[in-house]
């Protein structure tokens, strides 16, 4: 008999070699801006941990007093016995840094894309995304059901032709897009956006997993940072990078918001958010609020970093994300390597994850002019020839 999962080992052999292959890297101290791995100190350009709240102490000391509040756990569903008042706090505070009339918190963001998407559209709608979208938007919109037509990136020509070819033959239609992409660090034209949406009579969706507490005046996004009217906009994030917890959340109309409850499934067939996640990112939101400095110092370094490797093959970016385009997998293999020996940390970023491949550096609020200036002088000796 032949083996049903003998297809699964030949595969992993064609991952391994076009340099596609991933494992895990563990890391063995406290999040920050200098982290220890296998015992090596070594600066962090990986993080997705903006600001630099999760190793903050008021974070953990939060997620303690909950936990002995509350337990380890939420024990299920929030329509069932999964309900705290911490839960409702952190959608209140939410709703409020992102000028909402509501929000809802889901377990991660990915769950609240999916959710999101297939509780608003079905078989006989249509979605427009941009093809370089997350992930848990392309696939909360294959799940839908609904058509799914994919628009050239941050390409608004090619939206408006499409939405003009399409949108008369489908009961609703839902935009989606990233506000700021997680590999390349640009941002979504969001005015032309909401034009689009509003001359088409569509949803307009943004994922804001990278912008919630990084841009924008008062970190409340990108809808803030192009100072657009979001009235009918829905803003999804996460409670994960620049806020340093866990979980996921949608803020919009107090209607949308009490709709999702009752019809996003993996909002009411999951167990609600732990207490310790929920009471952490909550910490969070306040201490944005009163620490507007944490946001001022990721700017100045992101300006100098900027300023500083602009002599490389950066891809054009407009947010903490910066990348340096490379000719092939392999290429960035090595030269990750290279500077993980030289102390730096700085995973290659590969297809299928991306169409070309790069080094991503994240830039913290809590990184010190020292650490830039070490990443800075070992690109310029590994990159200038």
């Amino acid at each position: 008999m032949t083996n049903p999962y003998q297809w699964i080992e030949k595969s992993l052999l064609t991952i391994h070699q076009v340099n596609w292959y991933r494992s895990v890297t563990t890391i063995d101290s406290l999040p920050g801006a200098e982290i220890s791995i296998n015992g090596q100190k070594l600066i962090n350009f990986a993080s997705n941990d903006y600001l630099g709240l999760a190793g903050d102490k008021r974070l953990i000391k939060a997620s303690i007093e909950a936990t002995q509040k509350y337990g380890t756990g939420s024990t299920g569903s929030r329509l069932l016995s999964g309900h705290r008042d911490l839960h409702q706090t952190l959608e209140k505070a939410i709703a409020n840094l992102k000028q909402t009339e509501d929000a809802l918190i889901f377990s991660s963001g990915y769950l609240a894309n999916l959710g999101t998407i297939t509780a608003l559209v079905g078989q006989k709608d249509l979605i427009l995304g941009d093809n370089y979208n997350h992930s848990s938007l392309k696939n909360g919109a294959k799940l839908s059901g609904a058509t799914y037509l994919e628009y050239g990136h941050n390409n608004i020509a090619d939206l408006h032709n499409k939405l003009q070819e399409n949108r008369q033959k489908y009961r609703r239609c839902l935009m989606v897009s990233d506000s700021v992409f997680s590999m390349d660090g640009d941002l979504c034209p969001l005015p032309d956006l909401i034009s689009l949406a509003e001359s088409f009579e569509c949803m307009l969706l943004i994922d804001e997993a990278h912008a919630t507490g990084v841009m924008g005046k008062t970190g409340a996004g990108c809808r803030e940072y192009f100072d657009c009217d979001g009235e009918n906009l829905i803003q999804m994030g996460t409670l994960s990078k620049a806020l340093g917890s866990l979980g996921g959340y949608v803020a919009g109309s107090g209607k949308l918001i009490d709709f999702l409850r009752n019809r996003a499934a993996t909002w009411i067939y999951t167990t609600g958010l732990s207490p310790a996640d929920t009471a952490a990112a909550l910490t969070a939101i306040d201490i944005i609020k009163e620490e507007p400095q944490r946001r001022e110092n990721l700017w100045h370094n992101v300006t100098f970093l900027r300023e500083k490797t602009a002599q490389f093959n950066l891809i054009s970016s407009n947010s903490a994300i910066l990348c340096v385009g490379l000719a092939n997998a392999e290429t960035a293999l090595n030269l990750a390597k290279t500077l993980k020996k030289e102390g730096i940390f700085a995973p290659a970023i590969r297809p299928p994850t991306v169409p070309t491949s790069r080094l991503r550096f994240s830039v913290m609020a809590t990184h010190t002019l020292n650490h830039l200036q070490q990443l800075i002088t070992i690109l310029e000796k590994n990159l200038i020839t």
